[in-house]
């Protein structure tokens, strides 16, 4: 297992894109929650087997349609075991 902070910029709130993020890593079978931050990015914890990490910051790359990303920023975080992905307000 490992974990992943990931902050997603760009025109990323108020297009579904959290909601469409737990659809998802709910798809891919990976834990964690994902929240708005008030500088207008996304922010995310993603922690499941590394391909299906791989594979979430890969559409967190691209987001839903309507989305723009315009950089994505990792880093390796400690797993915690969690299960589910919820999204955080």
């Amino acid at each position: 297992m490992i974990r992943q902070r990931v902050i997603v910029h760009g025109r990323v709130q108020a297009v579904g894109f959290r909601f469409s993020a737990r659809v998802e890593a709910q798809r891919l079978g990976v834990s964690g929650w994902i929240r708005n931050r008030s500088d207008g990015a996304v922010e995310a914890e993603i922690e499941g087997e590394p391909a299906a990490v791989d594979a979430m910051l890969s559409w967190l790359d691209e987001g839903p349609p309507g989305a723009e990303v315009s950089s994505l920023s990792t880093a390796d975080a400690d797993p915690t075991g969690e299960r589910g992905f919820r999204v955080v307000s």
